[in-house]
């Protein structure tokens, strides 16, 4: 007994001892899960710092609006082959054509990857090429790495997430002569300090024709959402949408020269890029295309009652112009371009009536001069109506009119460019009123100029 009496108080004295370590142990163990808990979330903060910033940037912009102006690049070369789109028609056309692109940058994920892209008011989809394409066409370009952004996230054709193990829809897009397959994905977008969460498209394939000729990685599709694959696949009206933009429309200025800078600008209308008032012209068919009617042709502004019912999509994707067989056919005779280009000097203008103006182009715009001769360089495009006939106004023309695009009141706006050294005369004969001259636009602002209207 006196044994037991003796080790009792010893052993609670242990038991105790016991307890406090492994109190302590828990303590400790707490504080490291603790830290743990707080690591993971400094990580998953950081990961997410780009969505948290362009949603801080929608916030703020929510009450007051931004714009932002992207310079883009100009690409010149010779073509064999039609690289236009097709616009539903079969009917195509080789020959040796001048052709130029101009691309800007758009930034992707999280981290930030920056890719080069035509920015298209045809198409309607962001298409890159992804580090699962293997094609030398892709090889060529930098690719969107899915598994270096924290931040993207598979999709399929409807926005729905992607189940793993699944087989994933696909898309297959024809670009003229060539295509491009690939998977959806969504992921953050930003253009400049302009960012929202985009569904889009990374190429799997593409053909080598004509994608491996382009220095552009992609292309960012900028038409109406009836182009999209769906509502989120459309980065302006995201933004729109979110209020993020100062004006809800974008306008593009392609330069004519080396000497300038070409740029497209979310959110504004820059007044300094215009030699005259710019005027409006409704979207007049729900086809995705920024698509508008025009009332005649003219030849040194003399109407030729021709192609009465024509549209014409205003196509900042593609470096030609195209129209309907048989208008194209009739005015090449009108024009009388000989082949030999011994009347090239004293050739007319070409101009397309909109509403009460005419919007001329010169001959170095619609002929193509070459070491084999002279042609007019419109295309033949046949769409039937109700979408048609249709003409197709690429760089030539943008390179003579400066353009917006109003997504909410969905209409085109048409200004003369103003480029470096361009004389006053120059203005006044290319944008023309049916009842008198051009009027030339000296220091008044756009808003000012829209409320005298």
């Amino acid at each position: 007994m006196i044994t037991f009496s003796a080790i009792g108080p010893l052993a609670l004295l242990l038991q105790v001892a016991a307890a406090a370590a492994a109190i302590a142990r828990s303590v400790a163990a707490v504080a490291a899960l603790d830290e743990a808990a707080n690591n993971v979330a400094e990580k998953l903060i950081d990961s997410h710092a780009h969505v948290k910033e362009h949603r801080h940037l929608q916030e703020g912009a929510a009450n007051m609006g931004m714009s932002h102006s992207i310079s883009l690049k100009r690409q010149l070369y010779r073509s064999t082959q039609t690289h236009g789109r097709q616009f539903r028609s079969k009917r195509a056309l080789s020959r040796v054509v001048h052709k130029t692109a101009y691309y800007g940058q758009v930034e992707v994920g999280t981290p930030r990857q920056s890719f080069t892209v035509v920015f298209d008011t045809g198409s309607g989809n962001l298409m890159l090429p992804s580090t699962y394409c293997r094609s030398r066409a892709c090889g060529m370009h930098k690719r969107f790495d899915r598994k270096a952004s924290t931040t993207a996230e598979d999709i399929e054709a409807d926005g729905s997430a992607s189940r793993p193990g699944s087989p994933r829809d696909q898309i297959t897009v024809t670009f003229g002569t060539g295509e491009i397959t690939g998977l959806f994905y969504k992921d953050d977008v930003c253009v400049g300090s302009l960012c929202t969460n985009v569904h889009f498209v990374a190429a799997t394939e593409e053909t080598e024709d004509p994608f491996a000729s382009f220095n552009f990685d992609g292309v960012l599709g900028l038409a109406l959402p009836e182009m999209a694959q769906g509502k989120e696949f459309s980065l302006v009206d995201l933004l729109v949408d979110s209020k993020a933009l100062k004006q809800p429309l974008f306008s593009v200025f392609l330069s004519d020269s080396e000497a300038e800078d070409s740029e497209i600008t979310f959110g504004d209308v820059r007044q300094e890029r215009m030699a005259s008032q710019m005027f409006w012209q409704d979207v007049s068919r729900p086809t995705g295309y920024w698509q508008v009617q025009i009332a005649d042709i003219t030849i040194n502004n003399q109407l030729q009652s021709l192609c009465a019912e024509c549209q014409v999509a205003v196509d900042t994707g593609t470096s030609q112009l195209a129209g309907p067989t048989t208008v194209i056919a009739e005015l090449a005779q009108r024009l009388g371009v000989k082949r030999d280009c011994s009347n090239y000097h004293e050739l007319p203008r070409l101009g397309f009536v909109m509403g009460d103006h005419v919007l001329n182009l010169n001959p170095d715009d619609y002929v193509d001069k070459g070491s084999n001769g002279c042609a007019v360089s419109l295309m033949p495009l046949d769409v039937p109506p109700p979408n048609g006939p249709l003409f197709i106004f690429g760089d030539p023309f943008l390179r003579k009119y400066y353009t917006a695009y109003d997504r909410a009141k969905k209409r085109v706006g048409f200004a003369v460019a103003k480029h470096i050294n361009m004389p006053e005369k120059q203005a006044e004969s290319l944008l023309v009123a049916l009842n008198g001259p051009g009027e030339v636009r000296r220091g008044a602002s756009f808003l000012g100029a829209a409320r005298r209207r």
